[in-house]
């Protein structure tokens, strides 16, 4: 998915225009742009396109009020001065989305595409620097049910697949000392629920298995729209933030610790970019 082209690729022919997006950035196509004058009445309208650019027909010289709506989003108002060129560029206008989870995608069944996903991994080390991995190979569902709290999300990841660009480093970390990849070939999470903290974010209350251990791990969850693909489907977007101790899943290889000092780090920062496909399967392409 993109986040959408610059407002100015609008054709220089339109009067007000502008760029609609979300506050993280994608495009909102349900948008509306109507324009008024100074005694309120309405003197352009116009619909945004699959990008979010919106632009209205020239408009004489002068001042007006721009209002840009969208279902599931707050309203937002600017003051457009239209030049003798008939236009009038707003720029970027971010809208903030309101309400509960009534504007998450449609309910049904979500295939997660891990050709357009990543799970990536943050470690500090020796307290100084960053080291950062990667989950290459994965699977899952997402279930968005009515009312929402109640959806689920199941994501199976291969172990062996983690990549840091190190190969004596990967080595280890799929040994025992860490993942024990061959005991443990497959890391497991089974959100059973979300609970909205307001606007696009939410928590994914769900169980994690990692290492043989199963422990409840929540997520903090930002979507981040919906739209459709080249291939016929429709996506929607989402971004996963969470922290583990590595202590909790009986991580504790780590030499250097023992004294003193913190080699690998104890916390490991997952962050998560989910596109997922409406249906239990991907499409072709």
């Amino acid at each position: 998915m993109t986040a959408g082209n610059d407002p100015t690729t609008l054709t220089a022919k339109q009067g007000v225009t502008a760029q609609v997006r979300t506050t993280d950035g994608w495009p909102v196509s349900a948008a509306v742009l109507t324009v008024t004058d100074m005694t309120g009445q309405q003197v352009a309208r116009a619909a945004a396109d699959a990008e979010g650019k919106v632009g209205t027909e020239p408009l004489p010289t002068g001042t007006y009020t721009a209002i840009v709506t969208a279902a599931g989003f707050g309203p937002v108002a600017r003051t457009a001065v239209v030049t003798a060129s008939g236009s009038a560029t707003l720029g970027i206008v971010s809208v903030t989305r309101v309400g509960g989870g009534e504007d998450l995608p449609d309910p049904g069944v979500w295939t997660i595409d891990p050709a357009h996903s990543a799970i990536n991994v943050t470690a500090r080390h020796l307290g100084i620097a960053s080291i950062r991995g990667r989950f290459a190979e994965f699977s899952g569902k997402i279930e968005v049910a009515r009312p929402v709290e109640k959806s689920i999300v199941v994501a199976v990841i291969q172990a062996v697949s983690v990549e840091t660009g190190n190969k004596m480093r990967d080595d280890h970390l799929r040994s025992p000392d860490f993942l024990g990849v061959d005991e443990h070939p497959l890391i497991e999470y089974r959100g059973t629920g979300i609970t909205s903290l307001g606007g696009e974010k939410w928590q994914l209350n769900g169980e994690l298995s990692l290492n043989g251990i199963q422990r409840p791990v929540p997520m903090e969850l930002t979507y981040l729209g919906v739209g459709d693909d080249p291939w016929g489907g429709v996506r929607a977007a989402f971004h996963a933030v969470t922290d583990l101790k590595q202590e909790d899943f009986a991580i504790t290889y780590n030499q250097i610790v023992k004294a003193g000092l913190n080699a690998i780090g104890a916390t490991l920062r997952v962050e998560i970019d989910i596109e997922a496909v409406r249906g239990d399967s991907l499409p072709m392409g």
